[in-house]
């Protein structure tokens, strides 16, 4: 219910972070799901069911290993695994500095690599080193870093 209120009653665009809450969301009619987290190669099946299941499922890449791993395994009947970078803005658990040489590199392979297997629908970043905060400046702080960080990459 919550999800279909945060939603407008689309039940559309929505991130969860493991596939339980995706298939659960699938099951309940939403077919617009970010799985915001890189996809682990022994996920892949399920993420690869997901995908030919709903309208838009989107997974995150953030190292060319993870690109590779979509391109060796294509979606079939035509459709493209649609992708996020994911940035690591100060977070440290995953994705690739945007000030990292490779990060602009590896947003090019999927913008511009095999666009018949793979969509890059934009960049990602998550927050979570947010958590520690003890107050709504620090939290504030960090946005504004992480808003920063993310322009300046996508500029580029």
């Amino acid at each position: 219910e919550g999800a279909e209120l945060a939603t407008g009653g689309t039940r559309r665009g929505i991130v969860v972070s493991t596939l339980a809450e995706a298939r659960f969301f699938a099951a309940g009619g939403f077919d617009d799901i970010l799985y915001a987290f890189p996809v682990p190669r022994w996920r892949l099946a399920e993420c690869s069911a997901l995908a030919q299941r709903l309208q838009e499922f989107q997974v995150l890449v953030d190292s060319p290993q993870g690109l590779e791993l979509l391109l060796q395994n294509p979606l079939p009947s035509g459709k493209r695994w649609l992708v996020w970078l994911k940035l690591d803005c100060g977070n440290g658990r995953a994705g690739i500095r945007p000030t990292d040489p490779e990060a602009l590199a590896l947003a090019r392979s999927i913008a511009q690599g095999s666009p018949e297997l793979v969509t890059l629908v934009g960049v990602y970043a998550h927050c979570g080193n947010t958590y520690g905060c003890r107050d709504i400046p620090a939290i504030q702080a960090i946005a504004r870093d992480t808003t920063a960080a993310v322009l300046e990459f996508v500029t580029a």
